[in-house]
């Protein structure tokens, strides 16, 4: 590889346009004769809509068209689906309820879509919505999930009796029970996972432009994954065929799986430009971010973690009922099933593992996959417990970790997952010695004549990323392939186009898969440039998510880049009359091995479109396709330690020191890696201190409906993070990636909890651990 590749500290190419302000965001896009849409909402958590009157909002200055939900059912547009299939235990499906763009009798949270007025200006568009009066007829609402399955609470959607949408279980409940009933000690935890609003930088916006003449509509969204979305909007909710569809995600300033989905507001704005003649922009504000944007998490969990004499694990048995919210989203049922309860054996080797999951609708904003999907939420269950474990048993956390290791690989999990290898023993050694763990009794010491508490904790996650293969997700009920596909373009002075269905939200790819091609070439980085987000420009892909982008997307592209070599190997083969085993290419150039008999690149790809002389029967041009399903996921895998320090007058914590030892195989750029691993801990620890979504109990209204309220950690909350990276390749994939876009936030959350509950010896402590939970803690425990 050259100096700009693979494993080069290369400068973010894209970054000259974020940091000077130029980014092109859909709230950027204007189009000839665009007006403005602003969604009239529900008040109400839960309500039947008894009459909607538009008299008043429709003579009010600037307003072109307000629609609502029974206009657009006689249009024909469907209803939102989820794509992914769960079966209860019993083998029927889930019960999934309906939900309209627009709600059409009733509304199941507030926030809940009920009509769009479009507007010549946003500010007339919100006073005409304001002026929109609508009759509810109000319902007895349920936010609380264990409430939710009682009986006698609210019911959501008469599909789904009791609020329970599946009851699904994985593993082997009579061998967990059997080795339960011969443990020697078993830890109970009862375990609450909060929920959290994903809160990117930008929030998500919708362009839709239908152009009468072509009976064309253009979406320009904030999307993660625009193919999908043009798939799923002309496929299941009828808006428009997909040959007639072009979805466009320009820039998009975040999206932390928050920006996968294909939500009411991209579906209304097209439809609502068809209907109003007028091209229709609709920008949430905080509030409606708050509102309506997926949350994540929600989970409460009893657990069971049983050893035997020697203190190994012999089972886990694990009860888990997830939060839904009002709507089953696109991905949602995939979350705390197949991407939560397959890690639930860890770094360890668990004999016997069940897990029973029931899955329940409740009248709060939809629940779906936010930065870990799943991953986290197994994680935080297992590294409670085990520190938990070594407490009771009064023996080292790090050394009961180290006991119950895997160590043989490869190794199959009793949950579906089989892991190819890793060393888990390396990223716990990295990290103890990173975070000094045998002077900690000195620190603990020093702070307590200072008045502090200080505390330590760890976590050794591991995770599934790259969701795969196509044919095994099918057989598990998605309702997508998740290959990737790549299409290089190499232009006819030697340039390159790379057109990667992978979507960039801020991952660095236009540097990352630059690198790559540049690399393998010999060539500048700059010769480079890599397009995605646009239906029209490239090929189909499955978009950014998971951590895929480099364990599959990049693969996707080396694969293509491999079939271009080879093609330009046979055109200097032939004009340098040379076997074409004989030819390599590095520096720029393509040469005949061992000696000095070589072509410019340029001069290679000058010749493929001349084509005066090319192989008999080669077709002129050097541009290929390759779509890649890969083997298997990728298990990245680390240690992470915490170290904090509490003041007992305030219950403020401070976190002292973090470190990160983590194996993402092989990196492509460090200096990438380094930063997405900072946000992902950044996202953790504010889960863990700060961050929570809360509902009133009996009205639903949502409390933390904006940053006076919703807690959001800023600089001065977060330590300087120590990193370090154990490599361990990827067996499964060409280029040994295994994903490090979502770590941080999987491993930080229990590190932190369990160094707070270490340092004030109450190990009742819930998510988010603010300063007066911790202080109210710290008196009980008195």
């Amino acid at each position: 590889m050259g100096i700009e590749g693979i494993g080069a500290r290369v400068a973010r190419k894209e970054d000259k346009r974020f940091i000077t302000g130029r980014g092109r965001y859909v709230e950027d896009m204007v189009v000839p004769g665009m007006k403005y849409g602003v969604f009239v909402r529900s008040p109400h958590a839960h309500a039947k809509i008894r009459s909607i009157d538009l008299s008043a909002a429709q003579e009010m200055p600037g307003v072109i068209g307000i629609y609502t939900g029974p206009e657009l059912k006689a249009d024909g547009i469907g209803n939102l689906i989820c794509g992914w299939m769960i079966h209860s235990k019993d083998g029927s499906p889930m019960n999934m309820g309906q939900w309209s763009p627009l709600a059409t009798d009733t509304v199941r949270y507030v926030g809940d879509a009920v009509a769009i007025v479009v507007a010549e200006t946003r500010g007339q568009a919100r006073d005409a919505a304001d002026a929109v009066v609508v009759e509810y007829e109000e319902l007895p609402a349920v936010t609380n999930v264990v409430e939710a399955l009682k009986d006698g609470a609210p019911q959501l959607h008469p599909e789904a009796k009791g609020n329970l949408i599946f009851d699904w279980e994985i593993g082997d409940s009579s061998a967990t029970d059997e080795a339960l009933s011969q443990a020697v000690h078993i830890t109970k935890m009862h375990i609450v996972n909060n929920r959290l609003v994903p809160n990117a930088m930008e929030p998500r916006a919708a362009l839709g432009v239908y152009d009468m003449a072509e009976d064309h509509y253009t979406l320009w969204t904030t999307s993660q994954n625009p193919h999908v979305a043009r798939l799923v909007i002309s496929a299941f909710y009828n808006v428009a065929p997909e040959n007639k569809l072009r979805v466009i995600a320009p820039d998009v300033g975040g999206g932390f799986g928050s920006k996968i989905f294909i939500y009411p507001e991209e579906v209304v704005c097209l439809w609502a430009s068809r209907k109003s003649g007028v091209p229709v922009k609709w920008t949430a504000d905080r509030t409606e971010a708050f509102l309506c944007d997926a949350h994540g998490r929600d989970h409460v969990t009893e657990v069971q973690m049983g050893f035997d004499a020697d203190n190994r694990m012999v089972g886990l048995k694990v009860d888990t009922i997830a939060n839904f919210g009002a709507y089953m989203s696109l991905f949602s049922s995939s979350v705390p099933t197949y991407l939560y309860a397959t890690l639930l054996s860890g770094q360890y080797a668990i004999p016997a593992i069940h897990c029973n999951v029931r899955a329940v609708y409740t009248n709060t904003a939809p629940v779906d996959a936010y930065r870990g999907a799943g991953r986290p939420e197994a994680t935080y269950l297992l590294e409670r417990t085990v520190e938990t474990a070594a407490r009771e048993l009064g023996v080292s956390p790090a050394e009961l970790r180290r006991k119950n290791f895997v160590r043989t690989f490869p190794y199959q999990t009793p949950v579906i997952m089989n892991y190819d290898t890793g060393d888990y023993e390396a990223s716990l050694n990295a990290a103890m010695q990173a975070a000094q763990w045998d002077t900690f009794p000195q620190r603990r010491d020093e702070a307590r004549a200072r008045g502090k508490l200080r505390g330590i904790g760890m976590s050794c996650y591991i995770e599934a990323c790259g969701i795969a293969p196509s044919q095994a997700v099918g057989s598990l009920g998605a309702g997508v392939g998740l290959w990737e596909s790549a299409e290089v373009r190499v232009n006819a002075v030697g340039t390159i186009e790379v057109l990667t269905g992978s979507h960039s939200h801020g991952q660095g790819h236009e540097t990352t898969f630059a690198q790559l091609v540049a690399g393998r070439l010999g060539i500048p980085i700059e010769q480079v440039s890599i397009v995605h987000g646009d239906t029209d420009k490239v090929q189909m892909g499955m978009g950014t998510y998971g951590s895929r982008s480099g364990a599959v997307g990049m693969s996707a592209l080396l694969k293509a880049m491999e079939k271009v070599e080879a093609k330009a190997k046979k055109i200097a083969a032939h004009q340098l009359e040379a076997d074409e085993n004989d030819i390599v290419i590095e520096n720029g150039e393509v040469k005949v091995a061992g000696t000095d008999r070589t072509l410019p690149w340029a001069q290679v790809a000058l010749a493929a479109y001349t084509a005066h002389n090319l192989p008999a029967g080669m077709e002129p041009g050097l541009k290929e396709t390759a779509f890649y399903d890969p083997q298997n996921f990728t298990f990245p895998a680390g240690c992470y330690i915490a170290e904090v320090e509490i003041d007992p007058d305030t219950g403020k914590t401070e976190v002292v020191q973090f470190v990160a030892a983590d194996d993402f195989g092989v990196i492509i750029n460090p200096m990438i890696v380094e930063g997405q691993v900072h946000g992902g801990i950044a996202q953790g620890i504010g889960q863990a201190l700060l961050e929570g979504c809360h509902y009133d109990a009996t009205s639903g209204q949502l409390i933390t409906a904006s940053f006076m309220d919703y807690t959001m950690p800023r600089a001065d909350d977060l330590p300087s993070f120590q990193i370090s990276h154990q490599t361990t390749p990827c067996t499964t994939n060409p280029l040994g990636i295994k994903g490090c876009g979502e770590a941080g936030a999987i491993g930080s959350p229990p590190a932190i909890i369990n160094a707070i509950t270490d340092a004030i010896g109450n190990n009742n402590l819930t998510m988010p651990a603010t300063p007066n939970v911790v202080w109210k803690l710290l008196h009980a425990s008195v």
